[in-house]
């Protein structure tokens, strides 16, 4: 299970769109969102949250950074006081799966994408297993270009098992299986690449 901090926000919204945002933010190294994870952001003033998927993570450089990796012989101990202390710039890309409006789930593009500013924050596993209990956004991930949809889906189905009980997980996975079949029926060598990826149970 995620045992993540509820209600903490990991960043603010830099950019969005209808099929995807993107937000920043500064966090210390073993909190870092991870590629694969859920995550929210407020849309319509509040009145429905856009759900999705982080799909890339780009960490900046600097003029700071620059000047480092220019200078020889840094001590290793200066090195991680840096990574420690400064505010290392982050940029997290998120492929919006669906939204949730009025306690109901919608695995579909949402009406209106989040607006800059407005605060991110990680889905909690109740809420990750809600909105994973029917898989009509795996179409959403697949069908999406520019995106490494074959590497994302199997991260996000760990993070959806994890969020349930242990002894739901592999009907949870079996399931899945059944959908990318599906969804793949006329695409044999993705769905076999895609069906041993996701043979781990966590």
């Amino acid at each position: 299970m995620n045992n993540s901090v509820p209600h903490i926000p990991i960043g603010r919204l830099l950019r969005s769109t209808t099929v995807g945002f993107t937000f920043g933010c500064s966090v210390p190294e073993p909190e870092v969102p991870l590629f694969g994870d859920f995550v929210k952001a407020p849309a319509q003033h509040g009145q429905s949250e856009v759900i999705g998927l982080i799909s890339d993570i780009l960490i900046e450089d600097d003029p700071f950074v620059r000047q480092l990796i220019a200078a020889p012989d840094l001590p290793e101990a200066y090195i991680q006081d840096q990574r420690k202390n400064r505010q290392v710039p982050i940029e997290v890309s998120v492929l919006t799966i669906g939204y949730r409006r009025n306690n109901a789930v919608f695995q579909e593009l949402p009406p209106q994408p989040p607006m800059t500013l407005d605060y991110i924050q990680r889905c909690e596993p109740e809420e990750i297993a809600t909105f994973t209990g029917s898989h009509d956004y795996f179409a959403l991930i697949i069908n999406t270009p520019d995106t490494s949809a074959d590497e994302l889906l199997p991260a996000a189905l760990q993070r959806a098992a994890k969020a349930r009980p242990a002894d739901e997980r592999r009907f949870f996975m079996l399931q899945a299986g059944k959908e990318l079949a599906r969804l793949l029926a006329n695409d044999l060598p993705r769905l076999n690449t895609l069906l041993r990826r996701i043979q781990v149970i966590p």
